[in-house]
């Protein structure tokens, strides 16, 4: 992911906003706000043939300042919406392991809503397991949500 995607990341991302099925946020972040908050190294877009266009990304926050937690990540992957069901999202999970046990590491962690049953999937396909229900965790448009906790552990770092 270079800032060149930033457009087409950005719209991919209020894309999975305005489903209402993938995050508590009710509007994309500036380019600036999204560069300054995920990891480097561990941003990836899926593109077209010849680069003709994002068809997704995926991306990872440091979970905490403490050294302790240095191989621990949350993510977040979102999937143009004229390109879900077509592998895309595997292919970002793919890629997402790769680069951070290359990284060293071990912990790759997310949130879902339990309706989001593509996510679900996607993540169990990806080695994912839930961990956790947070119910009633907080409000999105006025509407109490629950979350599932989800995390891929390494099998080879860590």
């Amino acid at each position: 992911m270079v800032a060149e995607d930033a457009p087409a990341v950005l719209r991919i991302y209020q894309e999975g906003i305005d489903d209402g099925s993938a995050t508590f946020e009710v509007t994309a972040p500036t380019w600036p706000q999204f560069d300054a908050g995920r990891l480097p190294g561990h941003r990836h877009v899926a593109v077209g043939p010849g680069r003709a266009g994002v068809l997704g990304w995926v991306a990872v926050t440091a979970v905490s300042a403490r050294a302790a937690y240095d191989g621990v990540v949350e993510h977040s992957v979102y999937v143009d919406r004229r390109a879900r069901g077509q592998g895309v999202g595997v292919a970002l999970m793919q890629e997402l392991v790769r680069s951070t046990e290359a990284d060293g590491i071990w912990t790759i962690q997310s949130a879902i809503f339990p309706d989001n049953t593509a996510s679900a999937r996607l993540h169990a396909h990806a080695g994912f397991r839930v961990v956790g229900r947070r119910e009633r965790i907080a409000r999105l448009r006025g509407t109490w949500r629950d979350t599932l906790l989800v995390e891929r552990r390494s099998l080879v770092v860590g």
